[in-house]
């Protein structure tokens, strides 16, 4: 049995939450693995009630399953994801991203993942003001860079695909950092010698990734690039409610939908939940590949085979152009599982 934490989260979060919990029911009804939900409160609806976005009675139960779950949350969400991140030390940010039938892509053929380094960067927010100027430290360290280079060459060993690996930085700008982060990804490609390597600087990437997003298949990249550039792929394959996450350590790991609490139509029961529900497929793959589970890893092939097929006859959710609500588009997937 796995032991599965699930942050609920806010706006839409409580919607597409529900459905993430029709779909992992009825894989446990219809195949011979059994998954144990345990819901949680953290965000804005914990501040309110607990006065703490992230209460400890959370992380605690999270700290207990064998992976979490978390939707969306609202102002607070650096309160509770980067908190996360750190404390269990998620090192790698996994961010699909593959075009979809009937999904505005720019391409029917785009298949890569950018894998970003998830701890250090200006996102661990050391910033200060000394008399009246604004500073923001930037830590690369050669630990964090070499340990995500090789989370990015083992990825590639494992895809389907042209086995390429690219590393994005800014070193002829900052010579030191990205200086740093370019030489450690050099040094980990020549233990995959099988894996064709290339740089290239991080404008040039956001210009390719529009030009020729075709020709990419895993790119690895620092914390603030990799958060850019991971939600221009998004667009470039039709948008965010196709965009899958996880947040991956050495030996616990947390999937995410990419978008936000998307306060706006949160209660109208129109939201696409496929993000959500292909990020239970990165959790499958994960425990697979963790406990040596075959069965935990075709039954994530078939759950994103059963959304290709959905949205290959043209279903979608209201919010993004169809006629489906978020319960109707979620029983299309538990009746063809």
């Amino acid at each position: 049995m796995y032991k599965i934490s699930l942050i609920t989260g806010d706006g839409i979060g409580p919607e597409i939450s529900d459905s993430v919990v029709s779909v992992i029911n009825k894989i446990n009804e219809k195949y011979d693995l059994k998954f144990e939900i345990t819901k949680l409160l953290a965000g804005d609806k914990a501040l309110e009630i607990t006065g703490n976005p992230l209460p400890d009675e959370t992380i605690n139960i999270i700290k207990d399953s064998d992976a979490c779950l978390k939707a969306p949350v609202g102002e607070t969400a650096a309160d509770v994801i980067v908190v996360l991140r750190r404390m269990l030390d998620l090192y790698a940010n996994i961010r699909p991203a593959k075009s979809y039938p009937h999904m505005p892509a720019l391409r029917d053929d785009i298949d890569m993942v950018i894998v970003r380094e998830n701890t250090e960067d200006l996102y661990k927010g050391e910033e200060f003001l000394i008399d009246g100027v604004a500073v923001a430290l930037r830590t690369i360290s050669e630990k964090a860079s070499t340990r995500i280079a090789k989370y990015a060459f083992e990825t590639a060993t494992q895809r389907d695909s042209m086995k390429k690996v690219t590393c994005v930085h800014k070193s002829n700008v900052m010579r030191i950092t990205d200086g740093l982060f370019s030489k450690c990804c050099e040094d980990v490609s020549k233990d995959y010698p099988d894996i064709l390597f290339e740089q290239m600087y991080v404008d040039a990437c956001a210009m390719n990734l529009i030009r020729q997003p075709e020709k990419f298949d895993v790119i690895v990249t620092t914390n603030l690039f990799g958060d850019i550039l991971s939600d221009e792929s998004s667009q470039v394959v039709g948008g965010l409610g196709m965009a899958p996450a996880a947040n991956i350590g050495d030996s616990f790991a947390l999937f995410e939908p990419v978008h936000g609490a998307a306060f706006d139509i949160a209660g109208q029961n129109i939201a696409n939940p496929s993000s959500f529900l292909l990020s239970i497929k990165m959790m499958f793959d994960w425990l697979g590949a963790k406990n040596n589970d075959s069965k935990c890893v075709d039954v994530g092939a078939k759950l994103e085979s059963t959304i290709f097929d959905l949205v290959k006859t043209g279903s979608k959710t209201k919010d993004i152009g169809g006629t489906m609500s978020t319960t109707e588009f979620t029983r299309a997937i538990t009746d063809n599982l």
